[in-house]
């Protein structure tokens, strides 16, 4: 349990949590992976006519706003630019079919280029076990912890 609240994580519910809104166009998340970039903002979501929010494992359109201070010049991505990302991490919580509830104290996600390949080679912190049903497998050998 301490390692699960050392990556920020909250498991279990209250009804004053459900209230937090999504992602959507405007918000800045926090990238967990080794690509260079530290704050990025959602320009786009992805993978609906129109649509509105974003939750985990939905594709977002992101542009660069801070890189990391240590990895400035060998950074792989630079500020300003625009790429694909995956949520992987939000703060609203996420219910499940068993009856698991799961939230974390940020929005986060992990850089993709045009091919949907990730663009780091290192994931910090825990990844939710969702990810194992989906196109994006790699994503959670590349990660430090799975979560249920």
């Amino acid at each position: 349990m301490l390692e699960l609240l050392r990556f920020g994580i909250v498991c279990g519910y209250k009804k004053s949590s459900l209230v937090k809104n999504m992602i959507q166009t405007g918000s800045f998340l926090s990238v967990v992976d080794n690509s260079g970039a530290k704050n990025v903002l959602c320009i786009k979501v992805l993978s609906g006519y129109q649509r509105r929010y974003a939750k985990t494992g939905d594709q977002i359109i992101i542009s660069v706003k801070k890189l990391r201070a240590k990895r400035r010049a060998l950074s792989k991505v630079k500020k300003g630019e625009i790429y694909h990302a995956l949520i992987v991490r939000t703060v609203n919580v996420s219910k499940y079919l068993q009856g698991d509830a799961i939230s974390f104290y940020h929005n986060a996600v992990v850089l993709l280029n045009k091919q949907s390949k990730n663009i780091g080679t290192r994931i910090f912190g825990a990844m939710p076990k969702m990810f194992r049903f989906t196109r994006h497998l790699k994503l959670l050998f590349l990660a430090a912890g799975i979560i249920p």
